[in-house]
């Protein structure tokens, strides 16, 4: 049942279908969670004992960081897809989510930069965490590089899901990278499987904040894979006709 599942989810047409139905609610979750999460987190949340107000910014940088790394094990997760079973949308979504996961890697690397100031009094360190998180960024520029340097659609898919397998390998260490390394960054603020050490005003915040930031990126990735899709499908019918809808409908 479950491989018909991911046959089903496989199909273009039928991702196309389901991922439309879907996108609303993404798209109305993630705005209340953000609304929600920064608003309280920067607003309301009790100032950090040691780092007084400069701590908010985990409000946005945890969640990124976060964020960032879980795309990149999504991206070896539809690269081995696409080298096993030959889907072609796993490269759809390899491709349309590594911009995302860049994005995501700027905005934790900027975010700690700006928090690394008044705590470390610098805004960068060669850090065994900061530096694997540049690294992690530099993968996600060749994923992106080489969709677009080689030409041929076919190569170009087994090209990239190589680079995202053999780069996943990049996660652990920014995860561990803090145990198994002496380093100045602090271990981690959150986590799913332990009992935060902040107090549930603080961590709570935080949380919405991270549902917010993972709904916005299901938001953006069905919205990139559609677009992808109709390019991708447009000699078909269904597609010829869904295109049609969609110029008709903004004239």
């Amino acid at each position: 049942m479950n491989w018909i599942w991911l046959h089903k989810w496989g199909s273009p047409k039928w991702f196309y279908d389901m991922s439309g139905k879907y996108l609303p609610w993404l798209v109305a979750a993630s705005a209340l969670l953000l609304a929600i999460g920064i608003g309280w987190g920067l607003a309301f949340a009790p100032p950090d004992y040691q780092q007084g107000d400069s701590f908010r910014i985990i409000y946005i940088h945890v969640p990124a960081a976060l964020l960032a790394q879980s795309i990149y094990v999504m991206l070896a997760a539809a690269g081995i897809i696409g080298l096993i079973w030959k889907m072609k949308l796993a490269d759809v979504a390899l491709r349309q989510a590594a911009p995302i996961g860049a994005w995501m890697t700027v905005i934790a690397l900027i975010s700690g930069a700006i928090w690394g100031k008044p705590t470390w009094g610098t805004y960068w360190v060669w850090d065994a965490r900061l530096t694997s998180m540049l690294i992690l960024l530099f993968l996600y520029l060749g994923v992106i590089a080489l969709g677009q340097a080689v030409t041929n659609r076919d190569s170009a898919a087994r090209a990239c899901a190589v680079l995202a397998v053999v780069g996943v390998v990049n996660v652990p260490i920014i995860k561990y990278s803090v145990e198994w390394w002496n380093t100045l960054h602090q271990p981690a603020s959150f986590s799913f499987t332990h009992q935060p050490a902040m107090p549930v005003q603080m961590w709570l915040p935080l949380l919405t904040t991270v549902l917010g930031f993972y709904c916005f990126f299901g938001a953006v990735l069905f919205a990139r894979m559609r677009l992808e899709v109709l390019r991708r499908e447009a000699c078909s019918r269904w597609a010829s006709a869904e295109i049609d809808r969609l110029l008709k409908d903004r004239i």
